[in-house]
């Protein structure tokens, strides 16, 4: 009798195909963060801004900036895209980005108060004062009753400008249109008014 000759056969279980097949995994979608943090100029070459508040961006926000970002190159008519794109950036402190993405959706749809006043406080940030008012008058004349704008044109009077008497004015008329509106700090608008 012949005596067969065993031949040693190694598989790779399914275990090892799983761990392996997730690490190569989260080392792609580190480096995709890592490139895309770089290719939006987040990383590096930026000189520090004392005045604009201190953002991170977590995975998510700069995967979606990401998407974003080439949403709008493909389809440049896209509102929604321009308006997710700008509040990412208003959100993560990226004035000049947020200004001009919101720029771009209110050339195409001039007419949201809201992105007029979100503007308008890129604008603030970025120290631009005077754009700062045209953009929170802007929001004003197509909705008259919108508070935030109002709130806020009285804050670049105010604080920005050193105009108290117009900034008083311009709060006055919050207080005619929403006398319980209130500020960040939990006051109502007359209270802040009243403080000044």
């Amino acid at each position: 009798m012949k005596k067969v000759k065993e031949v040693e056969v190694k598989y790779i279980t399914l275990n090892t195909t799983l761990i392996i097949g997730l690490v190569a995994l989260i080392v792609g979608f580190i480096l995709g963060n890592v490139y895309s943090l770089y290719k939006s100029g987040s990383m590096g070459g930026k000189s520090f801004n004392p005045n604009s508040p201190s953002q991170s961006i977590s995975m998510e926000q700069s995967g979606r900036m990401l998407a974003l970002e080439r949403e709008v190159e493909k389809n440049p008519n896209s509102l929604a895209a321009w308006l997710e794109l700008g509040n990412i950036y208003f959100d993560i402190g990226k004035f000049q980005d947020a200004i001009q993405a919101y720029s771009k959706y209110l050339s195409l749809n001039p007419n949201n108060a809201n992105v007029w006043t979100d503007l308008g406080v890129m604008y603030r940030r970025s120290g631009n004062s005077s754009e700062a008012i045209s953009s929170f008058d802007k929001a004003i004349e197509l909705d008259p009753r919108h508070e935030h704008a109002r709130f806020n044109k009285g804050i670049v009077q105010f604080y920005d400008l050193g105009n108290r008497d117009a900034a008083v004015q311009t709060w006055q008329e919050l207080i005619e249109i929403n006398p319980n509106f209130q500020t960040t700090s939990g006051q109502t608008i007359k209270e802040f008014v009243n403080k000044l």
